[in-house]
């Protein structure tokens, strides 16, 4: 069975991403802080699942991480950079909230895939998804916006680099998800997120937006800047 690494795999788009996997084949190496919520992913997942605890922001974590999923079966077939930590959008958010922010949503992803990719690249394959965000096309969450806009240049340069050696890179933006923290309603659950994780380790491709609905406003952010600025004037850092 390919072996997947997943990073904030006890709730949300992680879980859902690690339960489905789990059910349709993948041996799932589930990592995230919260030990408890963790084993309960991997217990409802079942033999397919291996739980690590592990703080991304750590780079001895991530080597003990990446060790272990070696362990299941000496290979690495794909990485799902999934964890990431929100905030104010406002610029005057605490510097602690600042630097926790950059190195879970943009340090952590980079590490792990420096961890991952001279194992793929021996192996000839791999797929590495990153959980990019819409906000990382429109500037709206501040220092969340900032990780998400670096992580997905960050994604197409590794995408570049990696051509020709059988290692596909995609970027996955998900726009409003339902994941037990959003105060908005009637929104998607995390299993659309999840699906779009499962097609990208299947078959890469560039960038998935989900829902699809949020590319009219993408192009929109890309092609009328000014309008975007009207619209969100005085009101993004209140976000």
């Amino acid at each position: 069975m390919p072996v997947v690494i997943i990073t904030g795999a006890s709730s949300g788009i992680g879980r859902a991403a690690a339960v489905r996997l789990g059910r349709a084949g993948f041996t799932v190496v589930l990592a995230a802080r919260r030990a408890a919520e963790l084993a309960d992913a991997a217990a409802e997942i079942g033999s397919a699942a291996v739980a690590v605890p592990t703080d991304v922001r750590d780079p001895a974590a991530i080597d003990a991480l990446v060790a272990r999923a070696l362990e299941v079966d000496g290979r690495i077939d794909g990485l799902v950079n999934n964890a990431g930590v929100g905030g104010k959008a406002s610029v005057l958010t605490d510097d602690d909230v600042v630097t926790e922010t950059i190195d879970v949503n943009l340090v952590a992803p980079i590490r792990l895939m420096r961890a991952v990719v001279p194992i793929m690249r021996e192996q000839g394959s791999g797929a590495i998804v990153n959980i990019g965000s819409v906000a990382g096309e429109i500037g709206l969450g501040g220092v969340y916006s900032a990780t998400k806009f670096a992580l997905r240049g960050m994604n197409d340069s590794v995408r570049r680099e990696l051509v020709g050696t059988g290692i596909g890179v995609t970027l996955i933006e998900p726009g409003f998800i339902d994941t037990g923290f959003n105060s908005r309603t009637n929104l998607p659950g995390p299993e659309i997120v999840a699906a779009a994780i499962e097609r990208a380790l299947r078959r890469p491709r560039r960038r998935i937006v989900v829902p699809r609905k949020y590319r009219a406003a993408m192009v929109v952010a890309g092609a009328l800047p000014f309008l975007v600025d009207r619209i969100y004037a005085g009101k993004a850092g209140k976000r």
